[in-house]
């Protein structure tokens, strides 16, 4: 399948789940006041988002490949972060399993597509 709009790829919308799910974790109470873990982990999932589609609007293959690799930290970086926000109780340990599972779930699609692209450079 030729995608035509970077909506369409699996990854980017995994990413936007990741996003939406982060965004509700952020405002809680307590996790909405700690403004310095607050905007790291939000802007961590949406850089896994937009280098996703940022790649995709690059013409090169190769330049792709570069943008899926700055996804695939930026889902490691949520997960670390979620970490942060489970140690400081901002999180629930069910709220920390569920996103850092969607964060891994993320990170193996961005990786496989990485992958797939790379065979074809």
């Amino acid at each position: 399948m030729k995608y035509t709009r970077f909506e369409d790829l699996p990854c980017w919308q995994k990413a936007r789940e990741l996003c939406r799910t982060v965004y509700r974790l952020i405002n809680k109470h307590q996790f909405s006041r700690d403004y310095s873990l607050k905007d790291q982990i939000w802007r961590a999932a949406g850089s896994a988002m937009d280098n996703i589609a940022e790649g995709f609007g690059d013409s090169s293959v190769k330049e792709f490949v570069k943008f899926l690799g700055y996804a695939l930290r930026s889902c490691s970086e949520v997960q670390s972060q979620l970490y942060r926000a489970l140690d400081c109780g901002y999180i629930s340990q069910d709220e920390f399993d569920e996103t850092y599972g969607l964060a891994g779930d993320c990170r193996a699609q961005v990786k496989g597509f990485r992958g797939y692209l790379r065979k074809r450079i």
